[in-house]
């Protein structure tokens, strides 16, 4: 049986919808969306700061980002806290609601199958959602062309779940992540043994 506050549960997509809504017509800064995300902090500016991460020339500074959400949700925190430096950064609202609009109708037919469901306590999972988090923001800072997409989409299928309480999608996401991680490590593993630096896996 579900609980009364998920039966009373927003679509994200329709958050999201209202967030482009209120946004300036220029610039937009951290503070700002923080202002108006309530109690989805965390899963909102995983999932916006991880489409940004899908744009080219902003994927690094998206995963330098969330990793300060992703630190926090480890620490247990009870919503994100950005330094002022960083709260106050502007960037083009028109790129973000260009990106947004482009992911909404996905998520609006997601939303037809994604439901919370498998009730687990997400206060608890927060830390290794976390965890997760912070590993594949690490790999959007990674050199190489289109190298950002899959970590970005693992963090967007990620914080996706988170929002809507799904735990069967959590889990999965989290699989996802998981695996790309590990694969990531031994592709880095094995580069770094060809120049001597780390003994071969072989």
């Amino acid at each position: 049986m579900l609980r009364p506050e998920m039966l009373a549960r927003r679509p994200t997509s329709a958050v999201l919808d209202e967030l482009l809504g209120e946004a300036p017509t220029a610039q937009v800064t951290l503070d700002w969306l923080m202002a108006r995300l309530g109690d989805r902090s965390f899963g909102l500016v995983l999932l916006l700061l991880a489409l940004l991460g899908l744009l080219p020339g902003v994927s690094a500074v998206a995963g330098v980002l969330l990793m300060v959400p992703a630190a926090q949700m480890i620490l247990a925190r009870p919503g994100p806290v950005f330094p002022r430096r960083i709260a106050a950064r502007r960037f083009e609202a028109r790129r973000l609601a260009r990106t947004v609009r482009r992911i909404v109708p996905a998520l609006r037919w997601l939303e037809r199958f994604i439901r919370p469901r498998w009730t687990t306590p997400f206060e608890a999972t927060k830390r290794v959602v976390g965890a997760v988090v912070l590993l594949l923001g690490g790999a959007l800072l990674a050199p190489v062309p289109l190298s950002n997409v899959p970590p970005a989409l693992a963090i967007t299928l990620i914080a996706f779940a988170y929002l809507e309480e799904d735990g069967i999608l959590l889990c999965a996401g989290l699989a996802a992540g998981l695996a790309m991680l590990a694969v990531a490590a031994a592709v880095a593993w094995e580069t770094l043994s060809t120049t001597g630096w780390v003994p071969s896996m072989l």
